[in-house]
């Protein structure tokens, strides 16, 4: 029964790979190849936008952050083409930019 509930979780796992694949559709335009964000964009939003490399962005969980890319924050809209599983997978690509 253990083994079961570990092997289903293990299936459930955010893969940072094909997040990766979507943060590069849906997330790069704005935050920049390596999360630093675009300037150009920043510029023209009249917004500071935080790296997601920052020790803030990563500081918060992981719900927090399924929260600002599928419900938006600040000028930032919703991205309504990432949620669920998408959502998670991006979250563990955002992972991989802590420094």
């Amino acid at each position: 029964m253990t083994l079961a509930a570990l092997s289903a979780s293990a299936s459930f796992a955010a893969d940072a790979k094909v997040g990766q694949a979507t943060y590069d559709r849906a997330c790069k335009s704005c935050h920049g190849l390596d999360g630093t964000s675009n300037p150009a964009v920043a510029k023209m939003m009249k917004v500071e936008m935080r790296n997601l490399n920052s020790p803030e962005v990563q500081a918060l969980s992981d719900a927090d952050l399924k929260t600002v890319i599928t419900e938006g924050k600040g000028k930032m809209p919703a991205v309504k083409s990432v949620s669920g599983t998408d959502a998670d997978n991006v979250i563990a690509y955002l992972r991989s930019f802590k420094k």
